[in-house]
């Protein structure tokens, strides 16, 4: 017969062993890498809403946004801190304030030091015209995820600009205008402009030391640096240490198409999107750290 005093012992140890099995869980969540998932457009055409991907934590170093649940308090810098690349994609934490409080995931385009403009749609740093190739129109596959849907019954997505139109075999795809920029440094990555917008001319922005410069890669459809807070952007450049990861690689990707019955659930699966490296190629190579 089991004493009781062994038995508590024993329950013990099980919640012991579970504590330090979630202390483990959470420091790599907020440490070293975390999932990710992509709600929005406003990073197409390189990123897509059911996209799932996994954010390092330490490449730029941590700060006090780095734990998972926000808990430490407001403290200036980072340790073992260091800047992002130009084109790195990065998870950030709006600014104090603004309209937006979820975390979001845009490109860094300027760094300390840059002036960052916008003139009739193209992006310039340092007074010059970033390099950009256009290279046409792409078609996209409609899905759960993605309708292209200008009258969106949701109220929630913009699809201003995007175009449904029949291909060859007889299927309804949208049609994505892709500009392919390349940045000082080699960086290179394709983003979707639709035609004139709000956000296509915009003064001069210097970014000063501790801040970085980021936009989304769907230039007509994101709340970036360019967007005033008051509208839901982030107001201009934000602090460094609002950086909360890199995104690395996707892991998977759903369409939305699955319903309740899981017969449907293997056709969810986007497969082209398994283990997509999002970090920027230079020419042929990944861009150097």
């Amino acid at each position: 017969m089991t004493h009781p005093s062994e038995t508590a012992s024993s329950w013990l140890a099980e919640v012991r062993s579970l504590f330090f099995l979630a202390l483990i869980v959470l420091g790599i969540h907020s440490l070293i890498a975390k999932p990710f998932y992509i709600p929005s457009e406003s990073m197409m055409p390189g990123l897509l809403v059911g996209d799932r991907l996994i954010v390092s934590k330490y490449p730029y170093g941590w700060s006090y946004v780095s734990p998972s649940f926000h808990l430490l308090p407001f403290a200036r810098g980072r340790l073992f801190g260091r800047y992002p690349m130009r084109g790195d994609i990065v998870i950030l934490t709006p600014p104090v304030g603004g309209r937006r409080s979820e975390d979001l995931i845009k490109r860094v385009v300027g760094l300390p030091g840059d002036t960052v403009q916008m003139i009739h749609g193209r992006l310039w740093l340092n007074g010059k015209p970033v390099e950009t190739h256009d290279m046409g129109s792409q078609l996209m596959p409609l899905d759960g995820n993605f309708r292209c849907d200008p009258n969106d019954p949701d109220g929630e997505r913009r699809f201003a600009g995007y175009t449904r139109v029949r291909a060859a075999d007889g299927a309804l795809r949208c049609r994505l205008h892709v500009f392919r920029e390349t940045l000082p440094g080699g960086a290179t990555y394709d983003t979707l402009d639709f035609g004139a917008g709000p956000e296509d001319d915009t003064p001069p922005y210097h970014v000063l030391t501790g801040q970085i410069f980021v936009l989304g890669d769907n230039r007509d459809n994101s709340a970036d640096s360019r967007v005033p807070a008051e509208y839901g952007g982030l107001g201009g450049a934000i602090p460094s240490e609002k950086i909360s990861g890199r995104a690395e690689f996707t892991t998977f990707s759903l369409t939305g198409d699955a319903g309740w019955n899981p017969m449907t659930w293997g056709r969810a699966f986007r497969t082209d999107r398994f283990m997509t490296s999002l970090r920027p190629t230079c020419g042929l190579r990944k861009c150097a750290d």
